[in-house]
């Protein structure tokens, strides 16, 4: 400001020394010094911004988004904050896990200015000490894990960053909101060490794959040669079943029909003339038996007396007749 008000005074000097303009001096000084009033004493704070305001070196206000007035020559503006959320990147470092092995670890945090005064006297440059406190903080909470362990507690290390800087950063007026580990890489010999291992436990898993397909396989054929094997027995048990029924049922038929027959008989029997034709059908078949005597051999049996033929047919009707009476 004094530069402005300094050019104001050198113009008006200038002006006073020129006789065409000698008269435009003193309203040039006076106009100029309200320009520059005016200059000085109005601020513009833009949105989501925060400025900070000294009178004589000292903290005076915090100007908020919008128009404000300040008091030239006194007042200054000596911080300017933005109250967005910020995302700083955390530069690569070395830490050493519990089983003293390397790991490059990097991320980034993201922060918010909430408080304008703390952010600007609370410490010379927050955003370094943010930086240097993260870096310490990770290196730390990586040293109390294992190298397997980091890899999978990527949140757990991301909540005790957050939760140290958030308690430091209360004193500087800035919230940590959250912090993210952007990459892990162990040394290359670790590198290929972990990718022969992972390696084979895929290998593993593949052949656990395979036998267990095998196995499931081999229950399928036994299981399906039991089911075949039951279905063939029950088979074979109804087929006997069946067959057994059949011929029962073909001997109750001819057991049905030679009953039957002998019924028949029997009332031939009875019927007048019956044991006349008896008599003469068993004379007949008697006579065509001895016919067929010289058709199955070379010798030939004679009886040797002819009278024994009627003696014969004699006795097979007597046994006819006391077939019948024991019908009666």
């Amino acid at each position: 400001m004094p530069f402005k008000l300094f050019a104001v005074i050198i113009a008006t000097v200038f002006i006073a020394f020129v006789p065409e303009i000698r008269g435009y001096a003193i309203p040039f000084f006076f106009l100029g010094t309200v320009i520059v009033f005016v200059i000085e004493g109005v601020r513009i704070v833009p949105q989501q911004s925060a400025w900070v305001v000294e009178r004589l070196g000292k903290f005076q206000s915090v100007l908020e988004p919008g128009l404000n007035v300040i008091v030239p020559f006194f007042d200054r503006v000596a911080y300017r904050h933005i109250l967005k959320e910020t995302p700083l990147d955390i530069p690569e470092q070395i830490c050493i896990t519990r089983d003293n092995t390397q790991l490059a670890v990097d991320g980034i945090i993201y922060y918010q200015v909430i408080d304008p005064k703390l952010a600007s006297y609370g410490s010379s440059d927050y955003i370094a000490a943010i930086s240097q406190l993260a870096q310490t903080t990770l290196r730390s909470e990586v040293g109390k894990m294992e190298l397997d362990k980091t890899f999978e507690s990527r949140d757990t290390i991301n909540h005790q960053v957050v939760s140290v800087l958030d308690e430091a950063g209360r004193t500087w007026g800035v919230k940590v909101l959250r912090y993210e580990i952007k990459s892990l890489t162990p040394p290359e010999a670790i590198l290929r060490s972990m990718q022969a291992q992972i390696t084979a436990e895929r290998e593993k898993r593949a052949l656990i794959a395979k036998s267990e397909g095998v196995r499931q396989q081999e229950i399928n054929m036994a299981d399906g040669q039991r089911q075949a094997a039951i279905l063939a027995s029950e088979g074979e048990k109804q087929a006997a079943i069946n067959k057994a029924q059949g011929e029962a049922t073909a001997l109750t038929t001819v057991a049905e029909a030679t009953a039957s027959a002998v019924r028949q008989v029997a009332a031939a029997l009875e019927a007048p003339g019956g044991q006349q034709a008896a008599n003469l059908k068993i004379a007949e078949k008697y006579v065509e038996q001895f016919g067929n005597l010289a058709k199955a051999g070379n010798t030939l049996i004679v009886p040797a007396n002819i009278a024994d033929v009627a003696s014969m047919l004699t006795t097979a009707m007597t046994v006819l007749d006391k077939t019948k009476q024991g019908m009666k």
